[in-house]
């Protein structure tokens, strides 16, 4: 891909989305992922009920997918915008995202940034979105 050239991004390792919108677009080296859930990529089916932890965990692995779709890595993730539904589920949460990190960002690397956003979501078994931006190459 070149200059500014604009490409939606598709993957079967994510759920189709629901409605008019990409699972991700690339522009140039910009690529954003569209907020993902904790459904299974297969099905669409929301997993994990009542489970913020498995949700968060589920929902890393779909923008995952996107992400690597766009030719890029997790390395490459600039910003992550999480969106809870209890502020409660802050720490189990909290404790997903950071194992997911680890997981996926090279001893010394740069961690993303990430915001944290107490919303109401637009799927009653959602406990938790997240949607990320990233700069390839």
């Amino acid at each position: 891909m070149s200059g500014n050239e604009k490409s939606e991004i598709r993957t079967d390792g994510a759920p189709a989305p629901a409605w008019m919108f990409s699972q991700g677009v690339r522009k140039g080296p910009v690529l954003q992922v569209s907020g993902q859930g904790s459904q299974d990529p297969a099905t669409g089916e929301y997993l994990h009920h009542g489970d913020v932890k498995a949700q968060t965990r589920r929902t890393l692995e779909n923008v995952k997918a996107i992400v690597e779709a766009g030719g890029a890595t997790i390395e490459d993730v600039v910003m992550f915008r999480v969106y809870l539904t209890e502020r409660a589920d802050f720490p189990l949460m909290n404790e997903a995202y950071a194992e997911f990190i680890e997981e996926n960002i090279k001893p010394g690397g740069v961690k993303p940034c990430r915001t944290t956003v107490f919303a109401e979501l637009p799927q009653e078994p959602m406990l938790v979105e997240i949607d990320a931006q990233a700069v390839v190459g």
